[in-house]
């Protein structure tokens, strides 16, 4: 059974940096998008940046693009977020997600992840 585990989350000034890690494990993780996704208050889960396991390719949401970044390791089956130039807007609990449809499109809406971890608190302050 897959297993995400998130972490690297905390209380970060404005402009200040933070990244995210979520580790992996229980699945064939080569043929899976991972997702980072946020979830404010209030608001409904957003999409932030996912990245094919096997080609690393990205993809981002137009408020983050330019100061969040999507990668991989695959020798740790970890994927991070590193998160620059951070807002109060960005204050979320962050969660990692699994799409193992192996279509290789970049959805952007929650419903088409299957496995989530458990989520990280980001703050940011102003």
């Amino acid at each position: 059974q897959v297993q995400l585990v998130e972490s690297g989350g905390g209380l970060v000034q404005a402009g200040g940096s933070l990244r995210l890690s979520c580790a992996a494990s229980g699945g064939i993780f080569s043929r899976y998008i991972l997702g980072w996704f946020r979830q404010a208050p209030g608001k409904e889960r957003e999409f932030v940046a996912a990245i094919t396991w096997s080609t690393g390719i990205t993809r981002s949401a137009d408020s983050v693009r330019g100061r969040f970044t999507i990668s991989r390791d695959n020798a740790k089956n970890t994927v991070y977020l590193q998160m620059n130039s951070l807002k109060p807007d960005d204050t979320a609990v962050y969660y990692c997600a699994t799409d193992r449809s192996g279509s290789g499109i970049f959805y952007t809406t929650a419903p088409a992840y299957d496995y989530w971890g458990q989520g990280t608190q980001v703050t940011v302050s102003s």
